[in-house]
């Protein structure tokens, strides 16, 4: 039986931009500031912002979405524990998000390369189709690897997202000449784009309780760090 949705919170802090965004009943408002590092003190004031302007309590919410990752680790870390502590007071279920497939949704082509900057000359990349119902699903899974590591899968035409492009834009060119008929190199993900994601892993039954509202780093040695931290 699909479960009934009418308002979700969501929420991304992955990248350099910290946005929110706030769907009900098939319409969405958001809000976004590139501050990288003002996550922490921007988030809650958006959510505040959003919830009044609509009349609504946290409590009526279905849901709350975040970005899950892969992205920075002090914005990961971010969302998610705003995420546990908002989900864990009202009572609600969580939805993790693909921070790569968030990037992928805000694109104007059907078949996206999104790509983030992982630092350390590597890039969190994925490869997305938009399916039937305007939702993009992973082709190729999400990674962290070289720039120069990252093919272009199949025989179609892709459009570049993200700032993986931007800062190795030559790399990751090696393996995709000629497919890449878009870029937007400055694009970062945004909340609003998440929703149809979250609405969708929703109606599946893919959400998850507040305390399993945790990061996905990718990088093992980051993910071997977090839970060194948490015993």
């Amino acid at each position: 039986m699909t479960a009934a949705v009418d308002r979700i919170l969501a929420l991304d802090t992955a990248t350099e931009a910290c946005s929110a965004a706030l769907y009900v009943q098939g319409d969405i408002t958001s809000r976004c500031l590139v501050d990288p590092r003002g996550h922490a003190r921007n988030l809650l004031p958006m959510i505040e912002v959003l919830l009044s302007e609509a009349g609504l309590k946290l409590q009526q919410l279905d849901a709350i979405a975040f970005g899950r990752g892969p992205g920075s680790f002090t914005g990961l870390r971010i969302a998610a524990g705003i995420t546990q502590g908002l989900a864990f007071a009202a009572g609600l279920p969580v939805i993790p998000v693909s921070t790569l497939a968030t990037l992928a949704q805000g694109a104007d082509n059907d078949a996206v390369l999104a790509a983030i900057d992982a630092r350390m000359h590597e890039v969190y990349w994925a490869a997305f189709s938009r399916d039937r119902d305007g939702v993009m699903q992973p082709v190729v899974e999400e990674a962290v690897c070289p720039p120069d590591r990252v093919t272009c899968p199949g025989r179609g035409e892709w459009q570049a997202r993200g700032s993986g492009w931007k800062a190795y834009g030559d790399a990751l060119n090696n393996h995709c000449t000629g497919r890449i008929v878009q870029y937007e190199p400055e694009a970062l993900p945004h909340a609003a784009d998440m929703i149809p994601l979250a609405l969708q892993l929703y109606r599946q039954g893919r959400s998850v309780s507040a305390g399993q509202a945790v990061p996905v780093y990718l990088r093992d040695q980051v993910v071997q760090t977090a839970k060194l931290e948490s015993k």
